[in-house]
């Protein structure tokens, strides 16, 4: 089983975030966004995951294929690596994996968290989609169904006709009939919404040719793609997991739970919580922390931050108020 994971794009909607890292590769809650994704489905699969397929983008370093490959090792699995050089649709992003797309496989964007529960049937399926309910299709693909089985695929649809929004997962019996449906769009320059390759396109040609295609559902569909989902993801996740603070972080400090607090940080004096995420290495002293993300080896001093982002590496002295502050930044107020 191969997981096709295409995540070529910059995260421009969560920048100063994404300047330094992927937006797949930030993390939540102590694990990226896209271990969050192998994790779910080495969970939930009825075969395990053998192969990684990750669509980069061509300016990412060998820093990222580190860190993806460190990922498989985690769930014994092989990493394997392409390029998309150019943003020209989802179809296009899926099809630059190229030789990989063979063998059965799950087709997975890393723009969102997603729960779902095991024992998932994959056995009397060509394709199965992920769908969840939604009140207003238009900004989605949507799956029309009669019965059990799909019939169409429609991309952002002007009329209701269905509610069953694709999330962007999908599973393929054979990957090798998805390399050829989308080849014929390339061949045939075949484009849809935004004159983009669209990946529905190319799952539409497969069901018109009679294969079988039905529906699977997450129980929770968590949206990563801008800087007010990612604090309301990450606040969902701290609370869903509800994970203790590690010992020896916390000096005269009060904590309001729920937090998640990772390895190695150090707070001393002031309060932290509630619904607050501080990763790894973060140190902290005479501050108020409400709400908001402080990432990996951040330094903060005598602030008080509200529902703030604070970037790795970064700094931030004297500050009151809500800040959004990249990597290695630092910013110091007059508090």
């Amino acid at each position: 089983m191969k997981l096709i994971i295409p995540m070529a794009g910059r995260g421009t909607r969560v920048r100063p975030h994404s300047h330094v890292t992927p937006k797949p590769l930030l993390p939540v809650c102590g694990t990226s966004m896209v271990e969050r994704i192998v994790d779910t489905f080495s969970k939930v699969l009825p075969r395990p995951i053998t192969d990684g397929v990750f669509v980069l983008g061509p300016d990412f370093g060998q820093d990222v294929r580190d860190a993806l490959t460190d990922i498989c090792d985690r769930h014994d699995a092989r990493a394997n690596f392409a390029v998309q050089d150019v943003a020209l649709g989802t179809a296009h992003a899926v099809g630059c994996a190229g030789d990989q797309l063979e063998g059965e496989g799950i087709v997975v964007f890393a723009d969102t968290l997603f729960f779902m529960e095991p024992g998932i049937n994959l056995s009397d399926s060509d394709v199965v989609a992920w769908v969840k309910h939604v009140d207003d299709p238009s900004r989605f693909g949507v799956a029309v169904r009669e019965g059990d089985r799909i019939v169409a695929l429609v991309e952002k649809p002007q009329e209701l006709i269905s509610t069953e929004a694709l999330i962007g997962i999908y599973y393929v019996k054979d990957l090798a009939i998805l390399r050829e449906a989308i080849q014929y769009l390339f061949d045939n320059e075949i484009t849809g919404v935004g004159d983009e390759y669209q990946l529905t396109d190319a799952f539409d040609r497969l069901l018109k040719s009679n294969h079988v295609f039905r529906t699977a559902t997450v129980t929770e569909w968590l949206d990563c793609g801008t800087i007010e989902a990612l604090a309301e993801t990450t606040k969902f996740i701290i609370r869903h997991e509800n994970k203790p603070v590690p010992e020896g972080s916390l000096k005269d400090a009060v904590v309001h739970s729920p937090v998640y607090i990772g390895e190695n940080v150090l707070i001393e004096g002031g309060e932290i919580g509630p619904d607050t995420s501080i990763e790894s290495g973060a140190r902290i002293s005479d501050s108020t922390i409400k709400g908001g993300v402080i990432f990996s080896d951040a330094t903060i001093k005598n602030a008080n931050l509200n529902d703030s982002m604070v970037g790795r590496d970064a700094s931030v002295t004297n500050f009151e108020g809500m800040l959004n502050v990249g990597d290695h930044s630092e910013v110091s107020g007059t508090r």
